[in-house]
């Protein structure tokens, strides 16, 4: 659908955007979306404090030192119609009078912020819970929950806490949307107006690692193959044993694992044949990817794995790369194109295979099979829900105001 066309009474609107940080070393689908949506509509972007509570680990310092200086600047325009500002955050938000004190200071710095910007008509876009709490307080007309993960399922978060705020914010919510079939049934059983909303994919771009004229990444053009790879952030979201055991059982293959690695997987820089060139730019991966002669997904199967609809699933299919994963429901819609595996030895069996045997036809199929999955066609579909469930909210609180005159 094309959304220019279409999104008539949208149009007449901006949108205030609750994700996660927006100079993450990795992009997420918070990033994707409101990008592509920043091309229809205005849109301001909220980074909002993490889930977990801080550390006092140098990288959360810093981190915690830009977001002071940014929330003291407001917004300020990043793309074409798109700003960036950030939450002020007091640390002590588990305590009852400063996370009061934080959720107040939210809400009036935000309102004075629109006022800035001159925006009266909004929608308020949560792609994370514990910003749910201003749902509603910022005069707008229609709240979307974009529900990207289980987040109480999240390694190093108060579960308790976080799946009260994401229930909170699925019931009030006038639209939901989840990434995966598991997030659509247990969020449809707290709110009808759930719909699915998989991830889409930057196919040209990593597309690019299959064009004989895309150069390899220098760091890792002369790594000895087969090179199994992996990009996204190395952390307790990934069977860490698992790599650890695929490793020790081929030492003559190189893992490469590309992405921020955090304290829990720093026992994997012992291996000899695990290589860990840390975060790179987005618009690199495809050239890292360039050397992958495999590329894995070796997710824990938690309750988080489980839910999850992994980012670089359809990432990897746009390289053309055999890809072998554990299995999940996701990946599971995706089967005709992926090799799975539970077990180590299943994992090690449908790598060998995919070296022996993966065919130019194989890696075209899985091509296609993501061709059309691009950013700009799924957020084309979830404007359209929006602009449909906004009409009808609004025509529906005309016809009550009418019947009280």
């Amino acid at each position: 659908m094309a959304a220019g066309r279409e999104l008539s009474l949208l149009r007449k609107y901006s949108i205030i955007y609750f994700g996660n940080d927006w100079k993450a070393e990795n992009r997420t689908s918070s990033h994707h979306v409101a990008s592509r949506i920043a091309r229809h509509l205005p849109l301001l972007y909220v980074d909002c404090p993490g889930l977990r509570p801080p550390a006092l680990a140098a990288r959360d310092l810093r981190r915690a030192l830009r977001k002071i200086a940014e929330t003291a600047r407001g917004p300020r325009p990043i793309l074409p119609r798109m700003w960036h500002c950030t939450l002020p955050q007091i640390p002590l938000r588990r305590h009852p009078a400063f996370n009061a004190l934080n959720q107040r200071l939210a809400r009036l710095l935000l309102l004075r912020w629109l006022r800035r910007l001159g925006w009266t008509r909004l929608i308020s876009w949560f792609v994370v819970p514990h910003p749910g709490f201003l749902a509603g307080q910022l005069g707008e007309d229609y709240v979307v929950y974009y529900c990207t993960d289980d987040y109480s399922a999240l390694p190093g978060v108060d579960r308790t806490a976080v799946a009260r705020m994401d229930e909170d914010l699925t019931r009030r919510a006038d639209q939901v949307f989840a990434v995966s079939a598991p997030l659509v049934v247990l969020k449809r059983a707290l709110n009808p107006s759930t719909a699915y909303a998989p991830h889409g994919v930057d196919f040209e771009l990593f597309a690019a690692a299959s064009d004989p004229a895309t150069e390899p990444a220098a760091e890792a053009a002369r790594l000895p193959h087969p090179v199994i790879g992996y990009f996204g952030v190395v952390n307790a979201r990934l069977d860490l044993d698992l790599l650890a055991c695929l490793a020790r059982s081929r030492p003559r293959w190189t893992f490469l694992l590309v992405g921020r690695i955090a304290p829990e997987a720093v026992g994997l820089q012992q291996l000899p044949n695990i290589r860990l060139p840390g975060p790179q730019p987005y618009e690199s991966l495809p050239r890292w990817a360039k050397v992958f002669d495999v590329a894995i997904l070796p997710y824990l199967r938690d309750r988080q794995g489980l839910t999850a609809n992994p980012l670089k699933l359809r990432e990897y299919l746009a390289t053309g790369k055999p890809v072998v994963s554990v299995p999940t429901p996701e990946v599971e819609s995706l089967r005709h194109c992926v090799r799975i595996a539970s077990a180590p030895e299943e994992f090690l069996a449908q790598i060998e295979d995919a070296l022996e045997r993966d065919s130019p036809a194989d890696r075209q199929a899985r091509q296609a099979a993501v061709a059309g999955a691009s950013w700009e066609a799924r957020v084309a579909e979830t404007l359209a829900l929006v602009e449909q469930g906004l009409a009808r909210k609004l025509g529906a609180d005309l016809a009550v105001k009418g019947s009280k005159l």
